[in-house]
Order: structure tokens, then C-alpha cells, then sequence
């Protein structure tokens, strides 16, 4: 993503957040306040910084907000352009690597189109697991919670208590069950018309 050319030259940058990196090679996160925007929110990768613009009447509270929002929509960007059913299937092999000692061992991954009530689906006699294609462009941590998810499945056929023990884990499940969850109550909502002035 380019920078912006509203930028304000006069804008001094502030030091790098506290929150932590979601890109695969980003290091740190710079905000950059600028009065010349009054409410548009932009983010671009910048080398190993991730370089968050915001208007500079903004509270700290929508910047750590706005951070995070921007955040998961670049690693979500990132994730479309680079998962490939060969990516997916190393990603799923370095997840049963690291939550569960290498045990979940999927014969394949792969991403399907004719799933549009479910995120994923595992098959453990044949060791397939899919994921819906819906899932392509959301951050990498609600797809790392799907390969979890499925791949516990390997493991352990239903969702009783030995199944959960496995999932948690995974740090992120809360937070990434909550993005679905939006997700699907968002896809239930009329389509609001658009604030006066946008």
C-alpha cells in the first residue's frame, strides 16, 4: 500500500506502539498523526515497520483501536496474496509442529468453494482437512484457528472436553472465534447507507 500523499510533511512520527507484529517480516508499528486527515485511516508496510496513518484529533484509545483494525486488515491482505493449498499445507504442518508436538498429521490441505456454513471440515480416516474459501483474506490468526481447530480433529473425532483441552492451546482462540462470529453477524445485517458527508 503506497503512502499516502496527504501526509503531512510537519507530522512527526510518534515512536512505535506497544502492540505486537502481525506481519510475516514487521518489527514494529510507527503511528504517524497528521492533521490534514480528518477521518480517513491508512496503513502501509514500510521495510520491517508497519506505518499506521491517523488524524491527528484522534484519542489514544481510537489509536490502539484504529491500529488494530488496520493491523489485521494488512495481514489479512497478505494472507489472500500469499496461502496456496501448498502454503496452507506447510502452515498446517507447522501448527501440529507447535500445538501439538507433530501428532496431527494431515494427508491433505486444501481450500474448497462448496462450503458456506462452515469455516472448515476434516475428514480423520482419509486425514483431509478444508477450508471454506471464505476464509481468504481474513488475518492469519483466524485461519491459523480454523487448521488448529480441524486439526485437533485429527486427534480427538468430536467437540467434548479432550477436544477443547487441545484447542486452548492455540492463544488466540477467543479472539479469533469472536472475528468469526462478527463475521457471521455482520453477513446477517441489512446493509446500512452510508454516514452524511462519506
Amino acid at each position: 500500500m503506497p503512502a499516502d500523499p496527504l501526509q503531512s510533511a510537519g507530522s512527526p512520527p510518534r515512536s512505535p506502539t506497544s502492540l505486537p507484529p502481525r506481519g510475516p517480516a514487521t518489527s514494529a508499528v510507527e503511528v504517524r498523526r497528521s492533521t490534514r486527515r480528518s477521518r480517513t485511516v491508512s496503513a502501509y508496510r514500510e521495510g520491517d515497520r508497519t506505518i499506521v496513518l491517523i488524524p491527528a484529533r484522534m484519542s489514544e484509545a481510537e489509536e490502539q483501536r484504529w491500529v488494530t483494525v488496520m493491523l489485521d486488515k494488512l495481514a489479512a491482505q497478505e494472507s489472500k496474496r500469499m496461502l496456496g493449498d501448498a502454503e496452507l499445507t506447510e502452515r498446517a504442518e507447522r501448527l501440529s509442529e507447535q500445538y501439538f508436538e507433530g501428532r496431527a498429521r494431515p494427508a491433505s490441505v486444501r481450500w474448497v468453494t462448496n462450503q458456506n456454513t462452515r469455516w472448515g471440515s476434516c475428514t480423520p480416516a482419509e486425514g483431509s482437512i478444508r477450508l471454506s474459501h471464505r476464509l481468504q483474506g481474513m488475518p492469519e490468526y483466524v485461519v491459523d484457528y480454523v487448521l488448529v481447530h480441524e486439526l485437533a480433529h485429527l486427534l480427538v473425532p468430536g467437540h467434548g472436553p479432550r477436544f477443547w483441552q487441545l484447542l486452548d492451546a492455540y492463544p488466540r482462540t477467543e479472539r479469533a472465534r469472536g472475528y468469526l462470529e462478527g463475521v457471521v453477524a455482520a453477513d446477517r445485517l441489512p446493509h446500512l447507507p452510508a454516514a452524511r458527508g462519506e
